[in-house]
């Protein structure tokens, strides 16, 4: 990924400060305050054996999740229809 240098003042760069969390770099937080897309300061970050394992971890939420609801529906449906 390329970078640029840029001059800010130093009143500036403390308000860039004070948004910026730990672990976030300042590109991150400029992306942010200003409506950009920050997935790529996040891209990279899973293995794509971690990234896996969260895609099936979620679908099966969903599925499970799903479930329930229709159960909740069906459940409505009997006693006030």
């Amino acid at each position: 990924m390329a970078t640029k240098t840029i001059s800010i003042t130093e009143d500036a760069y403390k308000r860039l400060l004070s948004l910026k969390k730990e672990n976030e770099s300042f590109s991150f937080v400029i992306q942010k305050i200003t409506g950009g897309s920050v997935l790529s300061g996040i891209q990279g970050i899973l293995s794509k054996e971690s990234a896996e394992e969260y895609e099936k971890a979620i679908k099966k939420n969903r599925e499970e999740s799903n479930k329930r609801r229709e159960l909740r529906i069906k459940r409505i449906q009997e006693r006030f229809f």
